[in-house]
């Protein structure tokens, strides 16, 4: 079984598109969006081809195959052009083995750690750098910025099958794993 993540979309038509290119080539079983949707935030300059509506519609489509959790930038305005649940501070799932906590970053991170069992995987996003770090008691990744990467990174999004983690760019080409 494959998972696909992806984290602070911030809006972006282009970069949604190509996300959704991404999944369909990828074939996922389930896509889990780490936060940060539909919104830019006021620290963030407007991302290329800015079109919430039009993301919406995108995510929408797949909404069947989504898990999402609340980003800081993510509101209840956004739960009513979105039709799948967004606004969960975090997901906990058992996927194939792995224990995931998946949340946003600006509440629980690596600094802040959430009440989670030893061995668990931590799934941020919020920071737009792709981050890959094992710690004694779990493992702290984070897929980057689909839309707005920061420190020289591209715009990404992860996958996981059987314990691999996979960094790949939005055309699908993998520059980096985690096994």
């Amino acid at each position: 079984m494959k998972l696909m993540i992806a984290s602070d979309l911030h809006g972006s038509a282009y970069c949604v598109k190509k996300l959704m290119d991404a999944y369909a080539a990828e074939k996922p079983e389930k896509l889990l969006l780490l936060g940060d949707l539909l919104y830019h935030g006021p620290r963030n300059a407007l991302p290329r081809d800015y079109d919430c509506m039009a993301v919406a519609g995108m995510l929408n489509a797949v909404r069947e195959n989504i898990i999402a959790v609340r980003g800081n930038c993510d509101c209840e305005v956004d739960q009513m052009v979105l039709e799948f649940p967004v606004l969960g501070d975090y997901a906990l799932l058992e996927w194939e083995g792995l224990t995931l906590y998946a949340t946003h970053g600006h509440v629980w991170n690596e600094d802040h750690l959430p009440p989670m069992a030893r061995g668990t995987v931590l799934l941020n996003g919020h920071f737009h750098v792709p981050v890959c770090r094992d710690h004694d008691a779990y493992l702290y990744l984070n897929p980057g910025s689909t839309s707005i990467p920061k420190e020289g990174s591209v715009g990404s999004y992860m996958t996981l099958e059987g314990r691999t983690f996979t960094w790949k760019d939005l055309d699908g080409k993998a520059y980096k794993s985690h096994h």
